[in-house]
């Protein structure tokens, strides 16, 4: 089965509802992707059983899943609102609708932990993160060589599910995530430049934010281009 890439998953969502919780095809690529051999060779079989979301249990463990967009155009932030009114509508739209991608969409767990904040949410609320996923990725990165970093609290508490892929290369190609890094894994490509996290993950002016939004199309277009060609391999 070769997955659509130009499928925009808000058309077979609910009005109103997010995709991450109700596009069934969204939900059906994760489970076609996301199926396949870990660095170990164990499989990890994604059953989507539960509704909502995906899920595994195996000797490696029980992980519930669930979808967690990758792209953010801060069209309806209110500390953005001063940059969007310089943006025609249509560049506006044209952004959004890649997002909406299987490119711009991966999986986290989806159970909270000692009624913690999951990845996805913590991510989003946390001022030095604010939802992008470069900033994010560094913060795996962080953690798999057990350096601190914004998010190393909430990460922890999954370290099970980050155990499954070895390391930072074995997560990274995992999801591939590889146009997000430098060839040999120890940087990452960010959107912004990032200051070890003390600059401002949102942008701050119309220059700062045809940047974030150039190298986050970037990004969507060519992992696009790998999601492609590792499904014309899926039968």
């Amino acid at each position: 089965m070769i997955i659509d890439v130009n499928f925009n998953f808000y058309s077979d969502t609910p009005k109103g509802k997010d995709p991450d919780s109700y596009s069934n095809t969204l939900r059906k690529y994760h489970q076609l992707l996301w199926n396949k051999p870990l660095p170990n060779g164990s499989v990890f079989n994604l059953d989507l059983n539960t509704p909502k979301i995906l899920h595994h249990k195996s000797q490696l463990g029980e992980f519930y899943l669930s979808s967690d967009s990758l792209a953010h155009d801060y069209s309806k932030w209110k500390s953005t609102e001063h940059i969007m009114k310089k943006i025609p509508k249509t560049e506006i739209e044209n952004f959004f609708n890649l997002g909406c991608t299987i490119g711009g969409y991966t999986i986290f767990p989806s159970n909270k932990i000692d009624n913690q904040m999951t990845i996805n949410g913590s991510r989003g609320i946390n001022k030095k993160i604010k939802d992008r996923f470069d900033l994010t990725l560094e913060c795996i990165r962080r953690f798999y060589l057990n350096e601190d970093s914004p998010l190393l609290e909430t990460l922890s508490r999954y370290r099970d599910f980050f155990k499954l892929f070895d390391d930072f290369r074995g997560y990274v190609d995992f999801f591939l995530f590889q146009d997000l890094v430098q060839p040999n894994y120890s940087s990452i490509n960010y959107f912004l430049p990032s200051n070890n996290f003390n600059n401002s993950p949102i942008p701050n002016d119309i220059h700062e934010y045809k940047i974030y939004r150039e190298n986050m199309i970037k990004f969507i277009n060519k992992r696009s281009e790998r999601i492609l060609e590792y499904s014309k391999n899926l039968s």
